[in-house]
């Protein structure tokens, strides 16, 4: 069977990356999360003291970014990737509050932007991937043979991400939780750069009220039928 690039966009706390984790495991691809490339960025810029409040250093991290190695290393236990900036481990540290609060900032910069997209499409070059993020299917694989647009209400969003950080035993807030996701849906959708968008041959995926296994066996449907054509 040819392998194709799947491509999976969507607003934040989607779950997208946890069904493109899935999807990729269990189709036997390679799974790159875009997102948590610019997280890790965005850790960065925090530990190096570029952030006043909201605002960036930008001159700054432009003078760092060349400084800045992301990777992903398999774990094991979980056969998930978990990423690592400069050779440490920052799979937990980037899902913070502290961090999606600042990461659509750090997105928005047209020279990180073009700095991850050389990677990520480097890292594609041979097919057989699924990779999720904001801007997969309009930017970084306009070609990919299957891209599906991801979708959910805000509050459901919201809810997911309250209950996600309650269960890693952290302090959470659902409407300062809600408050971001708007903030970050307004930021990713009227940024000049790649804005988050819905591209013409995608297929929307509205998961609001989906399960998890009516949510896998749609994508995994739809990938059948994209290498039965490809």
């Amino acid at each position: 069977m040819k392998k194709i690039t799947i491509a999976i966009d969507g607003f934040s706390s989607c779950g997208k990356s946890t069904m493109a984790k899935d999807l990729a495991r269990e189709i036997g691809y390679i799974y790159i999360d875009s997102g948590a490339m610019y997280r890790a960025v965005t850790l960065y810029c925090i530990e190096q003291g570029m952030f006043n409040g909201k605002e960036i250093d930008v001159e700054g991290l432009r003078r760092e970014i060349g400084n800045i190695h992301i990777s992903f290393v398999l774990d094991p236990a979980t056969g998930r990737p978990r990423t690592q900036l400069n050779g440490t481990d920052v799979e937990d540290r980037i899902r913070t509050m502290e961090v999606s609060s600042r990461v659509s900032i750090i997105a928005a910069i047209d020279f990180v932007r073009a700095f991850l997209v050389a990677q990520q499409q480097e890292m594609g070059q041979a097919k057989g991937i699924v990779m999720d993020g904001r801007d997969i299917g309009t930017t970084v694989f306009p070609d990919a043979e299957l891209k599906i647009f991801v979708t959910a209400s805000a509050e459901i969003r919201a809810e997911r991400r309250y209950k996600e950080l309650m269960e890693k035993g952290e302090k959470a807030d659902f409407e300062e939780i809600l408050a971001n996701v708007k903030e970050r849906d307004h930021i990713d959708q009227t940024r000049a750069v790649s804005p988050l968008r819905r591209a013409e041959d995608a297929l929307v995926l509205d998961n609001s009220h989906l399960t998890i296994a009516e949510q896998k066996a749609w994508l995994i449907g739809q990938y059948q039928k994209a290498t039965t054509e490809a």
